[in-house]
This record gives C-alpha cells, structure tokens and sequence, in this order.
C-alpha cells in the first residue's frame, strides 16, 4: 500500500486524514480547502443525513451539535455523530455551505450500523490499536495527547496547508500495513462504503472533490479496490428504519471520560485554541484569572503576567514548540494556586473540559413529543442547560406549579431532566430539584414519543400502562402518588381503580404497611396542589383500618430481620395515620384512637419482638397518650432481671434507637437513663459480649454532642440533692435565679405581643370563638404561673 497523495489532481481526489474534534485539523481542513477549491466534499458520516445539512447554515445552530439517528420502532437503539465548532467535519460543511460546493456524508448509512452494531463482541475482536497512541510512542513520547499538540496543534496551517495531511497518511499507511484493521473488524465495511460513495462523486465532479474522514481511513480510500470486492463486502447486511435529526450536544460529553468513543481530554482546551485570534496562552490565562476572581480569590494582572513566562519557560525546558495545556496547567497550579489542586480542580471542570450546551434550529426535525417538550420549556422560562444548577419551587405560584408538574411528568416517562431533592422548607408548598439536561435525553425522548405526542398524552398513557401491569400494591401507591405530582386527571382514575382492586385483594400486612406512607403523602399534596383526592382518602382509610386490625398478630413470633423490617413500616404507618386521622375523623373513635389501641397492645404483649414492643411505647409516648412514669414502668418491666439480655437490649433499640430524639430522652430525663444505666451494670460478662453489638449500632446513631453529654451524665454518676443551692441534675444550674427571670419576661411580652394595650387581656384584642386568642390558647402568657415556668 503507497502513501496517498494529499493534493488533488489528475490521480485522485483531495484526501484529508483528520482527528475527529481536532482544532488545528480544522485550522489545517479550512485552509486545504481554501486553496484548493473542491466543487464536491465529502465527509465521514451517515449519508441519511444529508437532508440535514443545510440547517448547519442556520444562524440558530450553534455548535457543539450532534446527528442523532435512531431506529423508528425501537428509539433506544441510537447513535450520535457530535460536532463541535473545532471539529475539521463541522469546518468542512460551513465552507461547503458557505462556498457552493456540494457536500455529502459518506459513511455506512446509519440503518446498517444500527441494525448490525458498530462494534463487535469484545470477545471478537482482536487488540485494539490506539493510532495516535502508536505514533507518539514511535516518536518517544509518552502522552499522545502532548504529541499531537506538537505535531499538528501547533503548526502553521498557512505556510503548506497541505503538509500536515500527507505526513500524517504516510503515518496511517505504515500503521495500517502492520496492524491491518487494528482490532476493528467493522471498519473494513464501513470503509467499502466510502470508496463506493468516493467512486460515484469522482464521476460525477472530476477530481475536484474533497473527502475529509478520520486519518485511520486514508489509506483504506486511496489502496486500489476493486468495485466488485467492495459490493461483496456490502452485500446481505441487516437494515432497519431509521430517522436522522440535529440534537444538541455539550463539551463535557465530547470528553473521552463521558464514554464517548472518539472523545478528547480537554474540549474546552481545544475550544479556545480554535476561537482565538492569536496570543491563546495569555487569552487563556485571562480567562483563568477571571474564572478564580469570580470565586473570591485574589487574582491580579501580575499574576497572569508571571502565569504566561512560567509557561513559556516550561515549553522551552520541554523542547516543545509552544506552550501546551500540560504547561498553563503547571503555570497557574504553582502562580495562581499556589500549588493546591483543589482550585485547578474548578479549572479543570469549568474551563478545559467546559459546559457549553448546543442549539437547534425550530426547523430540525423532531418528533412531536419533542417539540411539545420545547413549547412547555419556553412558556415555564425552563430552558436546558449543560451546568447542574438548583432550582427551587413555590407550589403557590402558577409558573412554579407548572415548572414542578413538567419535571414530574418528564420523570414518569423516564426523562431524568430533573432530580428532586430534600427542601430546605418542611412545608409541603415547596420542591428544590437539581436540574441538568443531557444529550442522551434526546434519546430519551425519542423512546417515550410512543406514548404520546404532548407530555400530559404521554405521561397519562404510560401511567394508565403501569397500573395495569403493577402487581405490587406498593407500586400502584407510589404510581398513584406519582400521578397527584404531574396532575395527571384522566390517568388517576385508572390508577385508583387498580389500587382499590389490587388493595382489596392483598391479606399481607407489610404490603399495606408499605402503601398506606404513599397514599398519606398523595393526600397531603392534593391539598396543595388543590386536586379531588377524595377516592384515595376512602382508599387510605381502610387500609390503614385493615393494618390495625392484621398488625397486632402479625408482629408475633417474628425472628429479629423480620422484626426489624417491621419496626421501619410500624414507624411509617405512624407517621401516615398522623396526616390522615384528621380526614378519617378525630373523635372518640377516629382512626388516632384505634392506633393508639394498637399501639397499646404492642406494648404489652410479650409475644412480640423487643424492638417491636420499646418502639410502641416510644411513639405513645411522643404522642403524650402514656405519661414518662408509664414509659418509665414499661421499660422497668423490659428491662428486669427476668428478661433475656438480648430482648432486654433489642427493647433499649426500639426506644431509643434511630434519629427519633432518644438520646435527648435520656439527657434530660434521667429515671429513664438511670434504669438503662441499671440494667446495663447488671448485665453478666457472658451475656454482654452478646448484646453489645446491637447496643452500638442503637447508641451510634446518636449526634456526637449528645454522646459526649450522655457519657458526661453516666460519668458523674446520678444526682443527689443535698440542699436548696445544690443542682438538681448534672449539667444544670444550682437553682432558680428569680430575678434573673423575671428579667427576660417584659422583653417576651413585648415580642409576643402580651401584657398591657393589645395583649391577650385587653378586651380589644380578637378573640376566637372558642374564647381564646389567635394563638389558640386562652391568654397563657399572661397567666404568672406560666411565666415563672417559663423563667426556670
């Protein structure tokens, strides 16, 4: 195989060797082009394609873009040809576009690759060879990305901007010659493809025609082939449908670590080399310093100024040609740093890899699912971007409530735009997501138009397909609750037919468990949300009436995972019958009666597991349905010396344990922590190795401050009053300073508007019907006991 010509003439076609996303192939592609004047390029890429390329014309496209193709009855099957503004392909359809010339894409047509794969099985394919790889080590360096810098990046397109693409086919041709396809079996198809398209434009415009295609190719289009040959290799290959449209595209999915297969390290790098006009390493160093100045460091003129010598020396130690990012990167490390790599980390992040998002013109085609989604994004003001940002919502306001009912509904159908995460509020009004748009959405997108052709259409369709194929019922309440947050009206009927079905039907305790929490919060967000949930109110109520009657039983004889498992979904239905009891009625004998019943009976059943039994009285305690004597009494029981240590500590866990308070139960109220104190001196040695693991876990979920305090309290052992000026417990003061307290009270009165014009005894100051103030008591603050209470 002879090393292909890189000029045109009478033996052939103008054949550029370029690396994909490379800015000096594309400085050295534009000035081929330029001299040479081509009536015809050619470009690697999926020839369906062509239809699209007169939008890159369009003033709305703004690179980095990618083709996107995708098979029309199986959108997931997809691939993406990307472009950035650097990319030699991009350069070469705008001079196309720009001059007159036709230009075409050449590439096996996406509805082969896609029906037969791009690649082999790893098991498949021999070693794979890196070219630029193999060609930097062969010239004794040992980072390809630092050779191709030196070679091709920084050399003078103008002087022979044909030199460059010649040496490099002379390269590929003796790489080619020693590793034949280099473990790309495919390549040999794709590349029969191309000399056929090369042949057909070759007749049809002479010799003036231009291909630009990856420089591992050149070789493979300039070797003499027979047509014959070729059709064979093309012959019988798989074909599906495909569609083909601009999508946008972001540097950080350029870069090789996002899995993109023809990726570069630094994007943003080779971004700037290609924009500026001249000086890039002073440009470049400005930039740095604005991007360290706009995060509050100290960044002066002086700085940049030693930044850009630094690197220049660093090159000449080198003996590279000109400065490189391997050189800035060490220059602003050691001058603008000051040697930490926590700041080159931002540097790294936002400037050499970059988030520039794309964009498409209106006129790109798009299935309707996508242009509904581009009509909602304007009217919300929500438009896509590459850099993760945090959006937070008030469900009160008309924009943000439609803000919040898109990103739900985009999330039902598997459009992961946005990501909920906890609000810093506790009221129910508010959502925080963190959004970030991908490139691989548009995929998603194109997968989830089987649905429907608006969003409401296809969320609403999906849902209703769920629930028709959920057999968990814990599934169709989280479905349920998924519909109440995208407000989808007509899906939730379908939904609440399949919960009361499915409900109806389900005799497992731990499933209803698992589903009540679901519904209560489903109810929750109807009310703000000012959606008709009164069918999931009746639903919620007889499950959760169903779970006190089943739970009781079902907590018996459990091993200890299963009583764990069952502690979880006992605090869950606490929580959720403590937002339901108000619509499932609060008198005598509303739903928080029966399950203060049940919990009673959990309590005091000693067939129950430990955790099980300590856990019922810690939440009747929190509710104040049992006084801290009873609690004191029921813990005294579980822990005497009648009791197996192991049940004595799993009771200590379900008290105790978790993130509920207990450790500041036990801080302030010391008869509890003097029998806990108690039982655990008590406990034999052989016994205690035993229950010392789950006393551990129970105790190390506790906050640090409240560790060290409770382990301050068991130090000092209890406390002794031996006279009026003496503490009443460790850690508090001796007594009450009366003076000191009374001090605080007129200051409270007048922040709390109490006491004297306008306070909760003035005749003039609104009063509710039941007699007391707005604060809903009956002027407490100006009742003198409360106030000396308030004082200790």
């Amino acid at each position: 195989m002879t090393a292909p010509a890189a000029t045109p003439g009478p033996g052939g076609p103008l054949l550029l060797g370029v690396r994909h996303h490379g800015p000096g192939s594309a400085r050295a592609v534009r000035a081929a082009l330029d001299a040479a004047r081509p009536r015809a390029v050619l470009i690697e890429g999926p020839p369906e394609g062509d239809a699209l390329l007169a939008l890159a014309a369009d003033e709305a496209m703004r690179p980095p873009v990618a083709l996107l193709a995708h098979v029309v009855d199986d959108p997931g099957r997809a691939a993406f040809w990307p472009m950035a503004e650097f990319s030699p392909e991009w350069v070469a359809i705008r001079w196309a576009l720009d001059h007159g010339a036709r230009v075409r894409f050449i590439d096996l047509p996406a509805a082969h690759s896609l029906a037969t794969g791009e690649e082999p099985a790893e098991e498949d394919a021999g070693p794979r060879v890196d070219p630029i790889g193999a060609l930097a080590e062969a010239a004794g360096y040992d980072e390809p990305e630092r050779w191709w810098e030196d070679v091709v990046e920084h050399r003078d397109a103008a002087a022979d901007p044909c030199a460059p693409f010649a040496a490099l086919a002379e390269a590929m041709t003796v790489l080619r010659e020693t590793y034949g396809d280099g473990g790309h079996p495919r390549d040999l198809i794709r590349e029969a493809h191309m000399r056929q398209q090369l042949r057909s434009a070759v007749k049809e415009f002479g010799a003036e025609v231009a291909v630009v295609c990856g420089a591992w190719h050149v070789p493979a289009l300039a070797a003499k082939f027979t047509v014959a040959g070729d059709r064979a290799l093309l012959k019988g290959l798989p074909k599906v449908k495909a569609e083909l449209t601009w999508v946008p595209w972001t540097h950080r999915r350029l870069a090789r670590r996002s899995g993109y297969g023809a990726g570069i390290d630094s994007p943003g790098w080779y971004g700037h080399l290609f924009a500026a006009p001249d000086r890039p390493v002073e440009r470049w160093m400005t930039k740095v310093a604005g991007l360290l100045r706009a995060e509050d460091r100290q960044i002066s003129s002086a700085h940049v100024i030693e930044a850009v010598r630094l690197a220049g020396t660093l090159a000449a130690m080198r003996g590279r040609p000109l400065p490189g990012l391997a050189e800035t990167t060490d220059a602003v490390r050691a001058v603008m740093c000051e040697g930490s790599d926590v700041p080159l980390g931002l540097i790294q992040d936002r400037l050499v890899v970059g988030d520039v998002l794309g964009e498409v013109p209106d006129a790109a085609p798009a299935v309707p699912l996508q242009r509904d989604l581009v009509r909602a994004q304007r009217t919300l003001r929500l438009k896509p971007e590459a850099l993760e940002r945090e959006l937070e919502l008030d469900l009160r306001k008309e924009t943000d409530a439609g803000r919040s009912r898109l990103l739900h509904r985009l999330r039902l159908l598997g459009i992961g735009w946005g990501e909920q995460t906890r609000a810093r509020s506790t009221g129910t009004f508010r959502e925080n997501w963190r959004l970030r748009w991908e490139p691989e959405l548009s995929v998603r997108v194109a997968e989830a138009g089987v649905w429907g052709t608006t969003v409401l259409g296809a969320a609403t369709a999906k849902a209703e397909s769920e629930a028709a194929a959920a057999s968990a019922l814990g599934a169709i309440t989280a479905l349920a609750e998924r519909c109440l947050l995208a407000e989808l009206p007509d899906a939730l009927p379908v939904v609440m037919r399949a919960l009361a079905d499915r409900a109806a039907l389900d005799t497992d305790v731990a499933h209803l468990a698992q589903a009540l929490p679901a519904l209560a919060r489903t109810l929750r967000y109807g009310d703000v949300r000012g959606t008709t949930t009164a069918g999931l109110a009746e639903v919620a109520a007889g499950l959760a009436e169903r779970i006190c009657v089943g739970l009781p039983p079902a907590c018996a004889a459990l091993d200890a995972d299963g009583a764990a498992g069952m502690r979880t979904h006992l605090d869950a239905v606490h929580t959720a019958i403590g937002l339901l009891a108000e619509d499932a009625g609060a008198g005598p004998d509303g739903l928080r009666e029966r399950w203060s019943a049940v919990l009673g009976r959990l309590a005091s059943r000693e067939t129950v597991p430990g955790v099980l039994r300590g856990r019922a009285v810690r939440l009747l305690l929190d509710d104040g349905r049992i006084e801290s004597e009873d609690a004191a009494r029921l813990m005294g029981l579980a822990l005497s010396p009648g009791t197996a240590p192991a049940d004595a500590a799993a009771w200590i866990e379900g008290f105790v344990g978790g993130a509920s308070g207990g450790g500041m139960l036990l801080v302030h109220d010391e008869r509890l922590r003097g029998l806990v104190d108690g039982w655990l001196t008590s406990v034999p040695p052989e016994a205690f190795t035993d229950v010392l693991p789950l006393l551990r876990r129970t105790f190390a979920a506790y906050e640090a401050g409240v560790r060290r305090t409770l382990g301050e309290l068991v130090r000092r052992g209890p406390a002794v009053r031996t006279g009026p000026g003496e503490a009443a417990a460790p850690g508090f003061g001796t007594g009450l300073d009366l003076a000191r307290a009374d001090a605080v009270l007129p200051l409270m009165a007048l922040l709390l508007g109490r006491g004297g014009p306008g306070g909760a005894n003035d005749p003039e100051r609104p009063q509710h019907p039941n007699g007391t103030d707005e604060l809903g008591a009956p002027g407490i603050l100006d009742d003198p006991n409360y106030l000396a209470g308030v004082g200790k």
